[in-house]
């Protein structure tokens, strides 16, 4: 039993005598969703097309608090995914929608589930627990398939000083968005776990309009990340408005990195001292909102020295060689985008995006957007050949029921287009997804 699951025991059992305190059944709130997608993903010429289907499901129960100075409360959840149809031969073993059977096929159901415990006094919080979805800067938790990603640990959270918000927290496991297990923490390339990512940060709102970010992350063994961020916006009028938002990430090499098991890809791009975290991303969008229309423009600009750098457990393995870890990973980037991200050592990328929300039309709940994103200046792998370039289109519509019986039912169509240069070392890539959503509110 790992340190955070014995505290974890104890503290529901800590909780049990409190339960019926006014507040914690008050206060809580329950639902279950359902997320059904098919996800068709054409490799053009490099390989076997995937092509799935899939229904998931996830019950959440969040508490109240207690009554006292310190207040307790719990939180649960459950996931299950029921896979509906992928037609033979079009599930590739990678776990990036479905997790695989022992022969390669997609097993016919899987689930998990996990808790957390927390506790509140005056502003300040704390989770400690296996069911966290972190949203900041050093850290995103994927929800981009049928199950979202999550993380054990814990996590510290105080807002005791008016307009800061100081996080700080460790995580041990993740378990990705397609498996049952949890598994220690890597980054692309390394196959062995670290069990401590730790950090700290701040979110300091300056002025009603602008606010600041420095946050401070470790992955043990891997890398050290800082990172800085701005966001201003300047409401114009009741319709316009114009948003800057920029983003600077400062990473290097950490302990045992770049020795066997602890090696960084660099995204399968250039790296000056190959297998060892060396990297600075900055990045800068700008948005200027006019009813229900919305221009994005934007450039980003990865050093030359390695690729980005974010954590990612997809290749850790067991003693016996299995793989352990589970693909997919989101990052705090402007160009994670539906297919590729434009991560790559020495990359530029600049990228637009056009949205529009109908609501401003009378048809509230539709909006759709279309949006550009073309790098170059991508450092060869062995450092002399020529620079490569790649360039991703992606459109998307969503549509959600405003009322009936069917209110909250939601639809979103997506599609990419990935293509990169002859020298790019990334296939050329069609995606689509269809997705319908609906989350029912029992509590």
């Amino acid at each position: 039993m790992n340190k955070s699951t014995l505290a974890l025991a104890v503290a529901v059992g800590v909780l049990a005598q409190q339960a019926g305190a006014a507040g914690f059944i008050e206060d809580s709130k329950a639902s279950v969703s359902s997320r059904t997608m098919y996800y068709n993903n054409d490799n053009r010429e490099t390989g076997p097309d995937q092509k799935e289907s899939a229904e998931g499901l996830k019950f959440d129960y969040l508490s109240g608090f207690t009554q006292g100075t310190v207040g307790f409360g719990i939180d649960a959840q459950a996931l299950v995914g029921i896979h509906l149809d992928g037609g033979k031969g079009h599930h590739p073993d990678n776990n990036t929608f479905f997790p695989s059977d022992s022969d390669g096929s997609a097993v016919n159901e899987w689930s998990r589930a996990a808790a957390n415990v927390k506790a509140r006094i005056s502003k300040t919080e704390a989770h400690l627990g296996g069911a966290m979805q972190p949203n900041m800067p050093i850290l995103v938790a994927n929800d981009s398939r049928l199950l979202p990603q999550t993380f054990d640990g814990g996590t510290l959270s105080s807002k005791e000083i008016d307009n800061l918000t100081l996080n700080v927290g460790q995580f041990e496991h993740a378990a990705g968005r397609a498996s049952s297990n949890s598994s220690g923490l890597a980054v692309a390339g390394g196959t062995e776990a670290s069990n401590q990512f730790r950090y700290g940060g701040v979110d300091w709102k300056a002025t009603k309009d602008l606010t600041l970010q420095y946050y401070h992350s470790e992955l043990k063994d891997y890398y050290k990340q800082d990172f800085l961020g701005m966001v201003h916006v300047w409401t114009i009028d009741a319709k316009q408005s114009f948003k800057s938002d920029f983003r600077y990430f400062d990473s290097s090499s950490n302990g045992k990195n770049g020795d066997p098991g602890f090696r960084f890809n660099n995204n399968n791009g250039f790296a000056r001292t190959p297998g060892e975290v060396d990297n600075k991303t900055w990045s800068g969008m700008f948005t200027y909102t006019l009813g229900g229309n919305a221009f994005l423009l934007g450039h980003q600009r990865v050093s030359d020295d390695g690729g980005f750098v974010y954590l990612n457990q997809a290749n850790v393995v067991d003693s016996n060689g299995n793989n352990q870890g589970e693909g997919g990973a989101s990052f705090y980037l402007f160009t994670d985008s539906m297919i590729n991200g434009f991560v790559r050592a020495g990359e530029n990328t600049t990228f637009g995006q056009y949205s529009y929300d109908f609501a401003a039309l009378g048809v509230p709940g539709l909006k759709t957007s279309i949006a550009y994103l073309h790098g170059d200046d991508i450092k060869a792998t062995n450092g002399t050949g020529p620079d490569a370039s790649e360039w991703e289109r992606d459109m998307r519509v969503d549509y959600t029921i405003q009322q009936g019986a069917l209110k909250g039912f939601g639809v979103t169509v997506r599609n990419g287009v990935y293509r990169g240069s002859e020298v790019s070392n990334n296939p050329d890539v069609d995606q689509t997804r269809v997705i319908f959503n609906y989350t029912y509110s029992f509590l």
